[in-house]
């Protein structure tokens, strides 16, 4: 099998790496050629100078495989695509689009011929090693000619792989799967910043967190990174209390809002990454004025007075 894959960051060159290794030909392509002539030399991947030359270099049926930010470059790519791919051909986007977009891309690729396929893609750094996690959205006919690839992406033929659904489905599917994510995470940092207030028991966050990984229901993937992290710093003093979010828990919370389904925690946890965001404090300023206002509670200073 060949095919292309554009966008090589993080995620798309281990993507390739893992490809390459299980006997897939892949020809790359990224807007920065350093990584494409490190993935050409280390692992016999095709460079490709552009889009077009990527796509000039496979048979047919054309497969092209999309690790891109969502949004406008994802859009500007499946657009130029539209002229270089004939009927029958497949693109498909794996990056953390939003599934209205993947909806109206796959009608758009259908009015020309061309299929599509969502695919939601978790993994992260270690999928290389590990087998990505991929949650695809498309028509049967589509799904059976990227199976090959989705067999040695996956960690194995068998798991960790699945056709959910029609277009749409693939990236709806990791959408919510990144806001069970979100509620995940939250849950664990407030459970470790509970034992880390106790001082006067001067808990072990390291040995507890190790410990929890053998036999305990909150045994997870995701608590093995934490035991990890752990072991080396367990004041994170040199961390930013900023957490960033990409996207997918916001999408979350406007589906639960728009299915009128109650989702308080992963809702809480997408306030909770704003709140960390918030370098000016206004609303707690005011909750001060407030408070000083109908109490005559004294208010703090900015400078700590």
């Amino acid at each position: 099998m060949k095919m292309a894959l554009i966008g090589l960051g993080k995620m798309g060159a281990n993507m390739v790496r893992r490809l390459c290794r299980g006997g897939i030909e892949v020809v790359g392509h990224n807007r920065s050629q350093k990584i494409v002539e490190e993935l050409a030399s280390a692992e016999g991947m095709i460079a490709a100078k552009s889009l077009k030359d990527a796509v000039a270099q496979l048979p047919s049926p054309k497969i092209v495989w999309l690790m891109l930010p969502d949004g406008e470059p994802t859009e500007s790519h499946v657009k130029q695509l539209i002229d270089l791919l004939d009927k029958g051909d497949v693109v498909i986007d794996g990056g953390n689009s939003n599934y209205h977009d993947s909806l109206r891309r796959g009608v758009m690729l259908a009015e020309h011929g061309i299929g599509f396929m969502d695919a939601g893609t978790s993994g992260g750094v270690w999928g290389v090693d590990n087998g990505y996690c991929l949650m695809v959205g498309a028509e049967k006919s589509v799904a059976a000619i990227v199976e090959p690839a989705l067999k040695v992406l996956a960690p194995a033929d068998d798991r960790g792989w699945a056709h959910v659904g029609p277009i749409g489905s693939g990236h709806f599917t990791k959408m919510i799967h990144n806001g069970i994510e979100y509620g995940m995470m939250q849950a664990f940092a407030e459970g470790f910043a509970l034992l880390r207030g106790k001082k006067e028991f001067d808990l072990d966050l390291a040995q507890i967190s190790e410990l929890w990984r053998h036999s305990s229901v909150v045994r997870s993937w995701l608590l093995d990174l934490t035991a990890d992290a752990l072991k080396s710093d367990q004041k994170l003093e040199s961390v930013a209390p900023f957490v960033p979010d990409s996207g997918e828990g916001r999408w979350t919370v406007i589906e639960s809002i728009d299915q009128g389904e109650a989702a308080p925690v992963i809702s809480l946890a997408l306030q909770m990454r704003f709140a960390s965001q918030d370098g000016e404090g206004y609303a707690n300023r005011m909750l001060s004025v407030m408070r000083n206002a109908f109490g005559g509670h004294a208010i703090k200073g900015a400078g700590g007075k």
